[in-house]
């Protein structure tokens, strides 16, 4: 049964569903949903995602959305790891995914942003918006990182979850040039998982 993910180069939540994909060694079809031409509040895309998002996943016979249900659905599926076998090592994984997922990509969600700037009287660019949010968000992941259970990845060094949201998030704080110089425990962590093919095949700009 082929496997089909509609996704956008440049959506981080797609971004990292390509890298759980390539971690589990995972074929799959891509289709692109192209959010810049608002593709993804076509009725086609509305019908497997109600919510006008990407990335949704056909797999199993099944369409599945949001991106970290998905990963958590591929890690049981597959024995893959991506979240400790520990009950405190899966809450803490969980935490530093969800302080990047739920609380850093919301608010930085180029809707939600276009909102604000469009909504500023002329005072806040998309940048200002997101040089105000993203900084913040990644600092807090940083002290989370400041902890004896982060190894060569953000927790122990095996790579899971938390990984698989870091990445994303740091290409994005790139786009909008935040300053990421003094989050140390980060950028190791970052250039550690940057040398492992499966994230490096699912970069932006080899999904375009």
């Amino acid at each position: 049964m082929s496997i089909t993910l509609y996704d956008y180069w440049r959506s981080s939540a797609s971004y990292r569903l390509r890298i759980a994909l390539n971690l589990l060694d995972i074929p799959y079809d891509r289709v692109v949903v192209d959010l810049s031409k608002g593709r993804h509040k076509d009725p086609e895309n509305l019908s497997r995602n109600p919510q006008g998002l990407v990335p949704t996943l056909d797999i199993d016979g099944v369409e599945m959305t949001q991106s970290l249900a998905v990963v958590e659905y591929l890690n049981e599926t597959h024995s893959a790891g991506l979240l400790p076998g520990d009950p405190k090592g899966r809450a803490r994984v969980r935490a530093i995914s969800y302080a990047i997922a739920m609380e850093i990509h919301p608010v930085c969600n180029v809707s939600v942003a276009r909102f604000a700037t469009e909504n500023s009287g002329g005072t806040l660019a998309m940048k200002d918006w997101m040089q105000a949010f993203i900084p913040k968000g990644l600092a807090a992941v940083e002290l989370m990182l400041d902890h004896p259970s982060t190894g060569r990845f953000s927790h122990g060094d095996h790579v899971t979850m938390a990984d698989i949201c870091l990445v994303p998030q740091l290409y994005n704080a790139a786009r909008w040039e935040c300053d990421l110089s003094g989050l140390n425990q980060i950028n190791a962590v970052a250039n550690r998982l940057c040398d492992i093919d499966a994230f490096a095949a699912a970069h932006p700009d080899l999904n375009t």
